[in-house]
């Protein structure tokens, strides 16, 4: 299968037009028209990752965050980023990336976190449009504030956290609020600081996120919302799998699907 024809059914799952302006999803180097038998799926494209994808032989790469946000002058082996640009040309892998626009799409980032704690009567934390889907016009933005089936305690929620995303750690905001029991969620993996606002406005008692600053958090739990930083990797490593299932169930035993295995960014010492 054609890297174009891949392209086609990642877009038909979460276009490029779900992605926030800023954001440069898409495929950001390589040939559209390479034959794709291999794909190598990671969260980032590291140094680690790019070599791992070449030395399995990977037609295509396939990450979340992409390796390109801002314009670039000269692609060349003199630059940690480009480097691993030229390996990847190089080695004639296309690469593809789904960030902000797999964050937001219906039944990806948002909806995935939200299920995976039980939250139930969704609606996205930022709202930024709407898609045509089976049941009409669903909308779709960064996050998801619910509710819990049954209330518990932020502690409680904290350890539901470290187990639904296999976590080796969280941290939590607000020590005063441990005990406290609270029934209404936002989440946003990734980076969520600047969803602080929108959490509260909307009456979640917790935010779950990742990459609070100091003052964020103590801000917040000072405001009576606790916050749960979770990582950025904690919460985002789930695209790795959902999306190996995803494409191994339309690709078929004529492409395989690898998956990066865990790299933990962070360590507890």
């Amino acid at each position: 299968m054609k890297c174009s024809e891949i392209i086609e059914m990642l877009s038909s799952l979460a276009p490029e037009g779900c992605a926030c302006e800023w954001d440069n999803p898409g495929l950001l180097a390589g040939r559209s028209d390479k034959e794709v038998r291999k794909i190598y799926i990671a969260l980032d494209a590291t140094d680690q990752v790019v070599e791992s994808a070449i030395e399995s032989g990977a037609d295509m790469l396939l990450t979340h965050h992409p390796l390109i946000f801002k314009a670039i002058k000269k692609v060349n082996d003199q630059n940690f980023i480009t480097r691993r640009l030229v390996k990847l040309i190089q080695a004639d892998i296309s690469y593809y990336a789904m960030h902000t626009n797999f964050d937001a799409a219906p039944g990806c980032m948002a909806d995935l976190a939200a299920g995976r704690l039980g939250l139930t009567e969704c609606v996205p934390l930022e709202a930024m449009g709407e898609m045509e889907g089976s049941q009409g016009l669903v909308p779709y933005g960064i996050g998801k504030t619910g509710y819990l089936r049954e209330p518990v305690t932020v502690r409680s929620l904290a350890r539901k956290v470290k187990e639904s995303f296999g976590l080796p750690f969280a941290v939590v905001y607000g020590q005063e609020l441990l005990d406290t029991e609270i029934n209404k969620v936002s989440v946003c993996p990734g980076a969520g600081g600047s969803e602080i606002e929108g959490a509260i406005a909307s009456g979640s008692q917790v935010l779950v996120t990742g990459d609070i600053s100091h003052h964020q958090g103590i801000d917040a739990a000072a405001r009576n919302m606790a916050v749960i930083d979770a990582g950025h990797y904690g919460l985002e490593h789930i695209f790795i799998p959902y999306m190996a299932d995803y494409l191994a169930a339309r690709l078929g035993e004529g492409v395989k699907v690898i998956q990066a295995p865990p790299s933990w960014p962070t360590v507890i010492l």
